[in-house]
């Protein structure tokens, strides 16, 4: 079996997919993106697509060292995004080819069921005890929320004050019995976080995420030490080797995003990195579909796994969804949180390619925004 083709697909809202086709007619589906960034991303996978056709694509460890290491210059959220699409692809076509999920080939299911969360709130969280109360209605268990908007340097008592008071009231309408989760999306400095884990800590958040930008990861440790909130981070992380010192810190919870983080392949090992350290693993995944089939795979096999993102209804989804581009929605029909294990091959879905086709004549040209102070300075978005 040969790898004859290679495309790309910029399909709101603001996703991007990878279909590799066979000589055989067996055919893969992967999610390479950087949110803000996906048409640069594109241009990776058609630069990295050249080493590909013509191969066998059942060599994917192999395909992975080339990907990822036959350039000289290596890595970044790019580069690494691209491979974790490509590499998303080639399972995809394994499963198919052997008639079995992706887990099952990577040694087999140890739950039968894994346990996803919802988001509420928005960027600049509002409403949240009645988006909370929908989200515990459909069943879900856990919630992820934002904890801020726009964040001072060192939180004021008002500031400081007006984060608490929306994590209680998420926690007053979830009760004792089910979980939020705060993002502070690297928003805040090292010494406003330390505050504000400190007044969260009684009303017991599953995880703080992303307390600090990553490039202040020298910085965990201290945080980590003086915190009760078990901290999480991994989503702006992309190997084994930027999770080492993280995990070493003490974080409690890893994130890598399966389409960031070089794909399948090299989250099963960061998930076994963590495992080492006693952390578990919850993939960041605010993303479409193939993403969520990939993370869901890894999670049916990691034993060190907690919880699964999701991004139905998430704020980002003005003119998709996560289920548009789908012939069977069956796969992330979630029962009480839960997305149960499927037998389906591959990765579990069936893409529905007259749509995505349709979906990237329109495309998109989704950007983050761009956020000031008050004073006119930058902040953190």
């Amino acid at each position: 079996m040969k790898i004859v083709r290679v495309e790309t697909f910029l399909v709101p809202p603001r996703w991007l997919f990878c279909r590799i086709e066979t000589d055989e007619g067996i055919v893969g589906w992967g999610e390479p993106v950087v949110e803000g960034r996906a048409e640069v991303v594109r241009a990776a996978v058609d630069v990295l697509a050249e080493y590909l056709i013509g191969q066998d694509p059942l060599r994917i460890q192999d395909h992975w060292q080339v990907l990822t290491k036959g350039g000289f210059y290596r890595g970044g959220p790019v580069l690494s995004s691209a491979v974790a699409g490509l590499d998303h692809a080639l399972w995809d076509i394994a499963g198919k080819a052997y008639g079995a999920p992706v887990h099952a080939l990577l040694g087999g299911p140890v739950r039968e069921s894994v346990r996803v969360y919802a988001w509420v709130g928005g960027d600049e969280p509002a409403r949240l005890a009645e988006d909370v109360t929908a989200q515990v209605e459909a069943g879900f268990t856990a919630v992820k929320m934002n904890g801020a908007g726009r964040t001072s340097a060192i939180p004021t008592p008002a500031e400081t004050a007006a984060v608490v008071a929306r994590v209680a009231a998420a926690r007053e309408a979830l009760g004792p019995e089910r979980d939020v989760a705060v993002d502070f999306h690297g928003r805040f400095t090292a010494a406003g976080a330390r505050r504000v884990l400190h007044e969260l800590a009684p009303l017991h958040p599953l995880f703080v995420e992303e307390p600090l930008l990553p490039e202040q990861g020298h910085l965990l440790g201290g945080l980590v030490d003086a915190s009760r909130v078990p901290i999480a981070t991994g989503e702006r992380l992309y190997g084994r080797a930027e999770f080492l010192p993280a995990l070493t810190a003490g974080v409690a919870v890893a994130q890598p995003d399966l389409s960031h983080a070089g794909g399948i392949t090299e989250v099963t090992r960061i998930a076994a990195l963590a495992e080492t350290y006693g952390a578990q693993l919850a993939p960041h995944c605010p993303l479409g579909p193939i993403s969520l089939a990939a993370s869901l795979q890894v999670a049916f096999c990691t034993p060190n796994f907690l919880i699964q993102e999701q991004s139905r209804g998430i704020h980002y989804n003005k003119d998709a969804d996560l289920l548009s581009y789908l012939v069977d929605t069956e796969p992330f029909r979630f029962v009480d949180g839960q997305a149960p294990r499927t037998g389906l091959p591959g990765l579990g879905i069936t893409v529905d390619e007259d749509a995505v086709r349709a979906a990237d004549r329109t495309g998109h040209a989704w950007r983050n925004p761009v956020w000031r102070h008050a004073d006119g300075s930058f902040a953190e978005w």
